[in-house]
């Protein structure tokens, strides 16, 4: 059989489910490690229950997925967990799911793993929001998230550090709210609102554009250039602050492409 007629016949089978994001839909990407908690406890041992060196990896592999091609306008992580917001006109590769998925997961694994220095992998998910409303929630959700997981952790590395178990700290913290979970760390000397404010709600990078002074290679003469840079963000706002922040990215790239 030809090669022509090879590829004609098999490649449908690639392509049979090949569903695009439709124009017009804000799309969100949140890729998580796979298999981390083992990564970060058992191989490579990093504090508990956070690490700088662990933070300053994934901010770095946001900032390699912010550079890698794709049109990102945000990028927040917490925990294991990266989301990615594209903007609005993105097409790289006309919008095919499964080209976005794998390779968002690739160059999250690859960039996380040269930095880490051993191998690593994240998957990935596409979230399709209809409006910006939906977008500044999904983030907001996100946060509140991150938020959840820091008190819960931090009380849990509390009890394992005085000594319980697993499964004792696990049993002593079913069924405690946010405030007794609070009261919990206060009785022993800790204000869980003191802590740093990237445990409790995350990192954000976006891009700013800055103005720096060049030269003219013609005449010699100085001029004023402007050049994007991303900013990494380690003290975000909180709740509706927060909302008014990720608004103001959305508005911000729409005015951009009006």
């Amino acid at each position: 059989m030809k090669y022509s007629s090879l590829e004609s016949r098999l490649r449908t089978f690639e392509t049979g489910n090949d569903p695009v994001v439709l124009p017009g839909i804000f799309l969100v990407a949140r890729l998580d490690g796979r298999n981390f908690t083992r990564l970060t406890r058992e191989i490579h041992q990093f504090d508990a229950p956070f690490d700088a060196r662990f933070r300053d990896m994934m901010a770095g592999t946001c900032s390699h997925l912010m550079n890698c091609g794709f049109n990102l306008v945000y990028a927040y992580t917490q925990s294991d967990e990266i989301s990615v917001l594209f903007h609005p006109q993105d097409n790289t590769f006309g919008r095919r799911e499964r080209k976005l998925n794998s390779v968002l997961a690739g160059e999250a694994s690859a960039a996380f793993s040269l930095l880490l220095g051993a191998h690593a992998a994240f998957d990935c998910r596409l979230s399709q929001l209809p409006r910006a409303l939906d977008v500044v929630d999904y983030f907001r959700w996100r946060q509140e998230d991150a938020h959840r997981n820091a008190l819960s952790g931090h009380c849990y590395w509390m009890l394992r550090n005085d000594g319980e178990s697993s499964t004792a700290a696990t049993e002593t913290l079913s069924g405690l709210n946010t405030s007794q979970k609070n009261e919990l760390l206060f009785q022993r000397g800790i204000n869980f609102n003191d802590l740093p404010l990237w445990q409790r709600r995350g990192i954000g990078l976006v891009w700013k554009t800055i103005e720096r002074i060049g030269m003219d290679p013609r005449t010699g003469e100085q001029i004023p250039a402007e050049r994007r840079q991303l900013e990494v963000i380690e003290q975000l706002p909180m709740k509706d602050e927060y909302d008014a922040f990720v608004g103001g990215v959305l508005t911000q790239v729409q005015e951009e492409s009006a």
